[in-house]
């Protein structure tokens, strides 16, 4: 089949298709290529965007994109191809975006051992690239850990629901900070809650185990993907993925072994963290860096008023310890040398009025691991910095010195929702400029909390979004799944922070920007 005979039964099939427009569903007819995963985009920047999608055989992706949701003067790219090697993974980068304009595309894909067939198109919207002739605010919105400590997709009471909040929200971008899967939670079918009513959990095979070998990996994403919530925002909103830990498994770092732990064969964590990278890069709409594939670090910028840098605090660490060494070494990083210069240099030359530093892990809060380690930054010393302390200080005093205004932190991990603020007037360490750091989450995990605050860098704790003395394990039934947002006002500069659990927003301030 030449070109020409391949795009004009392609253009027939999306003709013939054009009433089957619900976002992110199976195809009905069963000969036809199927789309189980539905559409996503993902770091939609100047002109580009990334368009991602799933076929369940060997099978080309098309997109068809258009500035209007009527598909007007509609242009085609066509892609590559999804097959087993990508677990029928595929996408785009569509490239040449006019300024300013909110793009809506579909997907379909081809049947490759039947030319003749085409998926139902499934359609979905990219964000809004930045410019244009326009002025508008720019907002965007977080959280992490989804589907962790036992709380699957349970239909009857609504699967992922957060996730439907966050999409009437309407953000520009929604920024994941890592927990995108539990690969080492499997899920029990039936979870009995305090006052007597069945939790039940949809299970897969994937999610019967913990998972070792990149298709378990790939089926815990898969697993997620079956919720109608995540699928329809992911047709709607664009996404900045970063990673934690539970895509791998819990706490891990590394040079980790697995010896004393039977539920693993593979002892190296090295191996199950290059499976579960694989696996994450394929599920998530992320643009492959072309010098550095496996490379999650990255900046994404939306026009003059905002910049995010996403961080990676997992594949360039040191081991978890007691995490008070004296020196800066491979031992006591958690950056790497490598992308703290990165992040050092993105941020010296960004010019967005506010920079927001995405972080999977939080900086003064305490989380442990076992055997008197830490886990995340803080080290339960509120001395002078140590350990991993001194990677962050070293970042925090650049900022300082090259006079770098309005940044804000991010970030999720610890399954409760709250603002910090931090202040070298409070610091044991003094040399930096206040900062607010802003966390969210579960998305749809267990709600625990909240954790002790290391003193070293002055963190006060402004706004905590959890009673006292709460249960730990909180079922995403309750109302305490949480995710922020961000609104920067295009005539005054000032960035709105909000936090907001499933049912309403509870709490905001107002961030002036600093010249």
């Amino acid at each position: 089949m030449d070109r020409r005979n391949f795009l004009t039964l392609a253009a027939a099939a999306i003709a013939a298709a054009r009433q089957d427009r619900a976002p992110a569903i199976i195809t009905r007819d069963g000969e036809r290529p199927g789309v189980p995963c539905g559409v996503a985009t993902g770091d939609v920047t100047a002109g580009q965007a990334i368009v991602w999608s799933r076929s369940d055989r060997p099978a080309r992706l098309i997109v068809e994109y258009s500035t209007t949701p009527s598909f007007a003067n509609t242009r085609r790219v066509v892609g590559p191809s999804a097959l087993e090697d990508t677990d029928f993974t595929a996408r785009v980068n569509l490239t040449g975006l006019p300024a300013g304009q909110r793009i809506s595309y579909r997907v379909l894909f081809q049947d490759l051992t039947d030319l003749r067939r085409f998926s139902v198109p499934v359609g979905g919207a990219a964000a809004r690239t930045p410019g244009g002739s326009g002025a508008r605010d720019v907002t965007f919105a977080f959280s992490g850990d989804c589907v962790g400590q036992g709380w699957g997709i349970d239909p009857a009471r609504g699967g992922i629901r957060l996730y439907d909040a966050m999409r009437r929200a309407q953000p520009d971008v929604f920024i994941h900070l890592g927990d995108t899967i539990y690969a080492d939670q499997p899920l029990e079918s039936e979870v009995v809650l305090d006052e007597g009513s069945i939790w039940r959990n949809v299970v897969t095979e994937a999610k019967s185990r913990v998972a070792q070998t990149l298709d378990d990996y790939r089926g815990c994403h898969r697993y997620n993907l079956q919720d109608e919530h995540m699928r329809r925002f992911n047709a709607d909103v664009s996404q900045v993925a970063l990673w934690d830990d539970h895509e791998v498994r819990d706490n891990w770092y590394p040079t980790e072994r697995l010896e004393s732990d039977p539920r693993y064969h593979v002892k190296s964590v090295a191996l199950l963290a290059a499976r579960a990278k694989r696996a994450f890069l394929e599920y998530l709409p992320l643009r492959i860096n072309p010098i550095e594939s496996e490379r999650i670090y990255r900046a994404w910028r939306h026009g003059p008023m905002l910049e995010i840098f996403a961080l990676d605090m997992r594949s360039y660490r040191g081991a978890n310890s007691t995490n008070r060494q004296a020196a800066l070494t491979e031992e006591s990083a958690i950056l790497g040398a490598a992308q703290a210069a990165w992040l050092e240099r993105a941020l010296a030359a960004s010019t967005s009025t506010w920079k927001v530093i995405a972080s999977d892990l939080p900086l003064g809060v305490v989380v442990p691991d076992a055997g008197g380690a830490f886990e995340a930054v803080a080290n339960k010393d509120d001395g002078p910095p140590l350990g991993r302390e001194l990677e962050i200080a070293r970042v925090l005093r650049f900022i300082r010195d090259r006079r770098i205004r309005n940044v804000v932190w991010i970030t999720a991990d610890v399954h409760y929702a709250a603002a910090h603020y931090y202040s070298p007037a409070r610091a044991r360490f003094t040399e930096f400029d206040p900062f607010w750091e802003f966390v969210a989450g579960p998305l749809h995990a267990g709600t625990f909390g909240p954790n002790e605050m290391d003193r070293t860098f002055g963190p006060e704790v402004k706004f905590l979004g959890i009673p006292p003395g709460l249960k730990p394990n909180r079922p995403p039934s309750e109302p305490f799944q949480f995710f922020g947002s961000g609104r920067i006002d295009h005539r005054t500069r000032t960035l709105t922070m909000k936090l907001h659990n499933v049912n309403s927003e509870i709490f905001s301030i107002e961030l002036p920007p600093v010249e």
